[in-house]
């Protein structure tokens, strides 16, 4: 109980923290095992807290994946056993002893808990020390990176693709119209986010807005990719009529990226749009100190269409008075 209260105040004073790590290039990370041996990591910005396994009932409309619900300070949160959520079979091989500790969690808009066998400590990493993930099957499906701690692998767990998989939900685009193309305005947008569900879920509203999407997976990659369309004469922000990226990501974070936009001259009148599955109103002051146009979180389709479409209607107008 001691490892575990402790482990509640270092969440407390990570989340004071947050402002000296944002913009960084740092990702604290809540280490944690689902078996004996491997390592594995969370961002502890999604982390409220982390405690014994409680007692876990039953409800009618959760999906299958979930083991059931708990009781945490009077409200019902949905417990997933991560382990069997990513088919890691070596989570099991704790000599028939059911995982031991709730991760509770938070993030696109929801709150759920995991259980896992052994909580370790809260670490932060440089952020360009973090890998993308090996070819690892199953598993490696729901990993967005690899780095190393006291020379121990650390596996970073997905956790929006583990949930977007074990509780799937569907569209709310029903009611979203394709946009009318404009002639001389571009038609597509940079996604950048490290999470395969959530590039997805972009481009499939793109799609729906009839707009073509280019996907890059980090930061770096992304402003690598930004400078060359610069030296290669192609002004990115008429390539791009918006750039919409993720905020936690490995090799560059979302906060540094726009920070490296903004300075460069080349690429400084970029739109660009973070979009994060992480809460709170602290994001919303982060927006603004890295320059930012604006801000959606993680995740309503709806919401994003609507911001994506007031920027492309911006963009119009600004074509046209150019014209």
């Amino acid at each position: 109980m001691a490892v575990i209260r402790c482990m509640s105040q270092q969440l407390l004073d990570r989340i004071d923290q947050r402002t000296r790590l944002a913009g960084h290039n740092r990702l604290a990370l809540l280490l944690f095992r689902l078996g004996p041996r491997q390592l594995f990591g969370v961002n502890v910005f999604k982390v409220q807290e982390v405690i014994p396994r409680p007692p876990l009932f039953t409800l009618p409309q959760l999906p299958s994946a979930f083991r059931g619900a708990a009781d945490v300070r009077g409200r019902t949160v949905p417990v997933l056993d991560l382990a069997r959520a990513i088919g890691h079979q070596a989570g099991h091989d704790t000599g028939g002893a059911e995982p031991a500790y709730l991760v509770v969690t938070e993030f696109n808009r929801s709150v759920q808990g995991f259980l896992v066998a052994g909580v370790e400590r809260i670490v932060n990493i440089a952020v360009e020390d973090i890998q993308p993930p090996p070819d690892m099957g199953r598993e490696g499906h729901y990993l967005t990176g690899v780095t190393r701690y006291q020379g121990e692998l650390i596996q970073l767990i997905d956790v929006e693709s583990v949930l977007a998989e074990s509780a799937p939900r569907g569209s709310e685009l029903h009611a979203i119209q394709p946009l009318q193309p404009v002639a001389g305005a571009s038609n597509e947008v940079l996604v950048v986010d490290d999470s395969r569900v959530a590039r997805n879920q972009i481009r499939q509203v793109l799609d729906q807005l009839g707009l073509a999407a280019t996907l890059l997976s980090d930061g770096r990659q992304a402003l690598e990719h930004l400078r060359q369309l610069a030296d290669a004469g192609v002004a990115p922000s008429s390539r791009y009529a918006m750039v919409i990226s993720d905020i936690e990501m490995p090799s560059m974070d979302g906060y540094t990226l726009t920070t490296e936009i903004r300075r460069d001259p080349a690429l400084a009148d970029l739109y660009v749009l973070l979009h994060t599955s992480l809460s709170g109103v602290f994001n919303h002051a982060m927006v603004e100190q890295v320059g930012a146009d604006d801000f959606v979180p993680k995740y309503s389709e709806t919401e994003l269409a609507q911001r994506i479409a007031v920027r492309m209607e911006r963009g119009k107008r600004g074509t046209s008075e150019e014209e």
